[in-house]
Order: structure tokens, then C-alpha cells, then sequence
């Protein structure tokens, strides 16, 4: 019982975590959002590092940063793991 708690708590922590990385890749649309204010300093500095991680892998193209495809491919994969765990120790 009390692995599945922390599995399971660790699932809120990514689902958060993912929602937290999609909006902050929204708001990168917006070119006159002032990313030295809060909350949107606070976003950055919680996504930033983790996305950093895969831009050494794959570089902008045309501009566009694909990078945060991949991170979310690997936040996807964690979460599916994480919750086949979850039904295996309920």
C-alpha cells in the first residue's frame, strides 16, 4: 500500500509537472510576455533545465525548437510506466 501511495503521488508530480511544461511552451507564442516576472520567471526557471536536456539532442530548426517534442515524448512514457505501476501494486 504504501508503494503504490508514492507511485502514485509521483504520477501527480509529472501530470503537474507536464501541464506546467505545455503552458509554458504556450506562452512562448507570445512574444511580449516579460519572462523576468512573476509567475512566468518562476515557469521558466522549473522547465528550463529539464529541457535543456534536449536541445544538446536536437538542435532549432528554422527557428522552431523541436526539442520540446521529445520531452514530452519522454514525460509520456514515464507517465504510462508509472501508472501500469500504480495498477500493478493496487
Amino acid at each position: 500500500m504504501a508503494l503504490y501511495t508514492i507511485i502514485n503521488t509521483l504520477l501527480t508530480c509529472v501530470t503537474i509537472y507536464s501541464t506546467l511544461l505545455f503552458v509554458t511552451v504556450l506562452l512562448t507564442w507570445f512574444p511580449n510576455i516579460d519572462w523576468y516576472k512573476q509567475p512566468f520567471a518562476a515557469m521558466r526557471q522549473v522547465t528550463e533545465p529539464f529541457l535543456n536536456l534536449f536541445r544538446g539532442l536536437i538542435p532549432p530548426v528554422g527557428g522552431l525548437d523541436l526539442s520540446t517534442i521529445l520531452a514530452f515524448i519522454c514525460l509520456s512514457l514515464l507517465q504510462r510506466v508509472l501508472a501500469s505501476m500504480a495498477v500493478s501494486f493496487n
